[in-house]
């Protein structure tokens, strides 16, 4: 076997779990850090933050292995996605289960170390991310679903850091659900003109010409949320400038997402990694000013 070969199946396996485009794993890893830092009280364990920053990387890399498996007959016909390794033939199906299996073997290796509940809670979360790209056949609203499949790293880590999901993390959750639905609808209005000739299902359809609306209800509902999570932590003002500004950054992608052009639909989905972020900074600096 030559080292070209190698080269070459890692360069497919590379673009399999997406390593060149991380925005799927800062969305998932936002959050995980609030929760993480909301459970710790500001304190979080360097350990368990490696854990949970592998853990997410590992698993958004398996979900988006298995997507392609899922889409592997489908994605040919998208604009933004006919180079992906199945749509040209690069890559077979068997390959790409093997590597989902080993990615998921080797997140469920780093948590083995953790409490009885987080090992427990990794089941759903699993069942959630293999399942989620086989909705698309079936279900109206498959970002309502992914929400589900994305949050889940919240209960995982306060059951980490305290052993119990209080009702908070699952406020958290329902917000994380929410701004998941909000951000995942302006992606797929980009993919929404071939979506309608293949017959997938997306919340950018199942909304129809309410789409736009929808985006920024879920987003309100978010802010609305984290807004009243932070006043039941009673957070300082850090907390909730952060929260006005994501209120400027959501504004922002409404003027993008408004004439449902396919670029600026996409843009306004990558700029939620800034809202993600300066939420976090936020509730840094607001638990290191206590």
């Amino acid at each position: 076997m030559s080292m070209d070969f190698i080269k070459e199946r890692l360069t497919v396996y590379g673009q399999l779990m997406r390593i060149d485009k991380p925005i799927g794993t800062l969305l998932l890893l936002w959050p995980t850090l609030w929760a993480l830092w909301i459970a710790s009280a500001g304190q979080p364990d360097w350990r368990l933050l490696l854990i949970f920053s592998l853990g997410t990387f590992l698993m958004r890399s398996a979900g988006c292995v298995i997507n392609d498996f899922a889409d592997r007959h489908i994605d040919m016909h998208v604009a933004r996605t006919k180079q992906r390794p199945f749509a040209r033939g690069a890559v077979s199906g068997k390959e790409a289960l093997l590597l989902a299996a080993l990615l998921a073997l080797l997140s469920l290796l780093l948590i083995l170390p953790l409490n009885r509940l987080t090992l427990l809670l990794s089941l759903p979360a699993v069942f959630l991310a293999a399942s989620y790209p086989f909705t698309k056949r079936f279900f109206p609203l498959p970002q309502a679903y992914l929400g589900l499949a994305f949050g889940f790293g919240i209960p995982m880590a306060f059951a980490a850091v305290t052993g119990d999901v209080p009702l908070l993390a699952w406020l958290l959750f329902l917000a994380k659900a929410l701004w998941t639905i909000g951000y995942d609808t302006a992606y797929a209005m980009t993919d929404k003109p071939d979506d309608l000739k293949i017959g997938i299902k997306t919340s950018a359809i199942t909304f129809g010409d309410h789409d736009v609306l929808a985006v920024m209800l879920c987003h309100a509902a978010f802010i609305a949320l984290m807004t009243g999570i932070g006043h039941s932590l009673d957070l300082g003002w850090p907390y909730y400038l952060s929260l006005l500004l994501s209120v400027l950054l959501i504004g922002r992608q409404y003027l993008d997402i408004r004439h449902r052009d396919r670029a600026l639909c996409f843009k306004a989905f990558l700029d939620n990694n800034r809202v993600g972020a300066v939420i976090f900074a936020g509730l840094v600096l607001a638990y290191a000013l206590r």
